[in-house]
């Protein structure tokens, strides 16, 4: 883990209750529930923090789970990886507003990006929304005020290498 997230997760923790921290402790690392995957890092050893930053690393989450639609945060960056039956596995960075089928046939990482500190060079807000009904997928873009974000970023005295990004995207 790096400094800065050590920093952070110092910050917030002196800010929150026992109540808050043993409900944070309790929670799960991964979650499914009808035929859908939820972790933060990754589904191959949550407790790990590691990235996925391949199509390599999509495999192995994709492999660790028989959930159909897996959905990841940790990387920041919107991305979509999927795998077939066969083996074969395919990715691509989404374009914002445009619906994906995304079929139970084949297994489907997501990524969709981050609501805060972004890496992808866009500092807008990104988030997906998932269709269970027509199996479909669209990432979305929303400006928000990123410059106000950074500044209370650093009036707590978080390093500032966290707000640049807010404002860079990066």
């Amino acid at each position: 883990m790096v400094d800065d997230a050590r920093r952070v997760i110092a910050w917030t923790r002196a800010r929150l209750d026992a109540d808050q921290l043993a409900f944070l402790d309790a929670l799960p690392f991964t979650v499914e529930r009808d035929g859908c995957g939820f972790a933060h890092a990754n589904t191959w050893a949550p407790a790990g923090w590691e990235y996925v930053t391949s199509r390599h690393d999509a495999v192995r989450c994709l492999q660790a789970t028989a959930a159909r639609h897996v959905f990841i945060g940790h990387v920041h960056e919107p991305r979509l990886y999927h795998l077939a039956g066969t083996g074969k596995s395919g990715d691509f960075v989404p374009v914002p507003d445009v619906e994906i089928p995304v079929p139970a046939h084949r297994q489907w990482l997501v990524l969709p990006g981050s609501v805060g500190q972004p890496r992808d060079g866009d500092p807008a807000a990104c988030w997906a929304l998932f269709d269970t009904d027509t199996r479909s997928l669209c990432f979305h873009r929303v400006p928000y005020d990123h410059e106000t974000a950074a500044s209370k970023v650093r009036e707590a005295g978080l390093p500032d290498r966290l707000a640049d990004r807010l404002i860079e995207g990066r």
